[in-house]
């Protein structure tokens, strides 16, 4: 079974329809094993109050995926940890794929994760940047979102 590295394009999708939504629910099945980096959680709640400050959400049903996110971070999702080594990883790609500073996180944690774990991993995201940078460093990228 795959491990889905989920960034924060790609996870938002599990708690907001939207394009790619469907897609995403397809491609992780019924009983995929998911991760994310251990930040995720920041860069979650931001996008999910920047939909709440634009209206496209209101504070009820923001407060409401926030607090479903947080119920399922302990039982759905692999974290993993933020490192120094993580962290020196990100700069490079930082300097290398001209990535935004979460953006080259998520990459440096992916590849953290497929180190560690033995099973086939897939870095699942809606960015074409980084989407791109991904395939450079050999990663499997999905991108959930209908082109």
């Amino acid at each position: 079974m795959n491990l889905y590295f989920l960034d924060t394009s790609a996870l938002v999708k599990l708690y907001i329809h939207e394009a790619g939504t469907d897609e995403l629910i397809d491609l992780l099945g019924g009983g995929s094993n998911l991760a994310l980096l251990s930040l995720t959680p920041v860069e979650f709640r931001s996008a999910i109050r920047r939909r709440e400050r634009n209206r496209e959400l209101s504070g009820a049903d923001a407060g409401a995926v926030i607090e479903r996110f947080s119920a399922h971070l302990e039982t759905r999702f692999l974290r993993q940890p933020l490192t120094e080594s993580t962290i020196d990883r990100a700069l490079s790609f930082v300097d290398l794929y001209a990535l935004r500073a979460y953006d080259a996180m998520q990459l440096a944690g992916y590849l953290a994760i497929r180190l560690s774990n033995s099973t086939d991993s897939v870095f699942v995201c809606s960015d074409a940047a980084l989407l791109a940078a991904a395939r450079s460093e050999g990663a499997m990228a999905v991108d959930p979102t209908p082109a």
